[in-house]
């Protein structure tokens, strides 16, 4: 912590999590007022899996203390639950229909079929950005995009979401509200303006909870207003 103006501390920091506090501990770090700004790996073939979260919070040096408690107290109290997956056991969902026409009508756009997996993608229009003259538009990957593989019944969610900042949070707190799990949060370009943020997320449930939790991720978006495409992200 470090003082600020009127009074108050900022405070940054990092915290070291196993795949399985990750959410959870962003949940709780959002819940009671504090940023998270980052998500990463520091390492390669570790096992545990480690992930790196950095933390951000301005207010009185007491109040910060007792907003980043309940997040610290739940660091290496849970059990693993996917301690099998480093066996690289079979994953839970299998291949199956899904009511595309369904999800469509619940995000507003229309998405494109590729072998088993049923993709939405969502330009960011209301955004004219430029990088050394060109325009970075939804081909280039300015886009927030869902991707769905399953069934109706158990289906899994992947995707990534472009944000502006004042949307990270509003985001982070939608896509957590819906029990789907953030993955990284990072850059693709360093020298737009304005910067844009990227955020992965992934989870499983039935498609159609899926597919309303990532509504209302888009729904934070441009207050809503983001227009569509079917252009291909630039993953």
């Amino acid at each position: 912590m470090t003082k600020g103006d009127g009074g108050m501390d900022v405070m940054m920091g990092d915290l070291v999590l196993t795949e399985d506090e990750v959410n959870p501990v962003m949940s709780a770090l959002l819940d009671n007022g504090l940023e998270v700004t980052a998500v990463h790996n520091h390492f390669f073939f570790e096992n545990p899996r480690i992930f790196y979260m950095h933390v951000h919070g301005h207010g009185k040096a007491a109040d910060l203390a007792k907003m980043a408690k309940p997040a610290v107290d739940l660091i290496g109290k849970g059990s693993p639950q996917h301690q099998s997956s480093v066996t690289g056991v079979t994953s839970s969902v299998t291949g199956g229909q899904i009511d595309t026409t369904k999800i469509a009508g619940i995000v507003g756009h229309e998405g494109e079929q590729s072998g088993a997996v049923y993709k939405i993608t969502v330009g960011r229009d209301d955004l004219k950005l430029k990088e050394m003259g060109a325009p970075i538009n939804s081909r280039m990957g300015l886009n927030t995009w869902a991707a769905f593989y399953g069934s109706d019944a158990n289906a899994e969610i992947a995707g990534d979401v472009a944000m502006l900042s004042q949307e990270v949070t509003p985001v982070l707190k939608t896509l957590r509200a819906n029990g789907l799990n953030v993955v990284a949060i990072h850059h693709h370009m360093t020298s737009t303006q304005p910067t844009i943020y990227f955020l992965h997320y992934w989870g499983t449930g039935p498609a159609e909870k899926l597919a309303g939790g990532f509504k209302a991720a888009l729904n934070e978006l441009g207050k809503g207003k983001a227009s569509g495409t079917k252009s291909a992200s630039a993953h």
